[in-house]
């Protein structure tokens, strides 16, 4: 994929992206754990690809307080999110996933959320 001419983040963050769901494909017993970060919030969605579904996902909007021990507000919020999502996932009986970082590095909330994720009980 070409780089593109302007220099946003999120316009650096395409050919990422691209190259990592060119390797990740998610089905029904496997999906895909897709990961999308904004400023204030962030999601995580299970995806079937082979049948274009999402299975199950969750919003950071759905945590209404966190207790914050040494980490950063963002980052505790991103952890009660992988937890959230497990516990969905655990209720429409999936334990393993393929993990899409979405073309963010693995560090902060993406860590943060997939570690609230592994705790609950999803393999990756």
């Amino acid at each position: 994929m070409k780089r593109p001419r302007q220099t946003t983040k999120n316009h650096l963050r395409a050919p990422r992206h691209a190259r990592v769901r060119a390797r990740v494909t998610g089905t029904a017993q496997v999906p895909r754990l897709s990961v999308w970060r904004g400023l204030k919030s962030i999601r995580l969605q299970l995806i079937d690809d082979v049948n274009h579904k999402t299975l199950c996902d969750a919003h950071s909007r759905e945590i209404k307080k966190v207790a914050v021990k040494d980490k950063t507000v963002k980052v505790a919020k991103a952890y009660e999110v992988g937890k959230l999502l497990a516990e969905k996932a655990k209720a429409k009986k999936i334990t393993s996933v393929v993990f899409d970082r979405g073309g963010y590095k693995y560090h902060g909330r993406v860590a943060a959320a997939a570690e609230g994720a592994r705790e609950n009980g999803l393999k990756f």
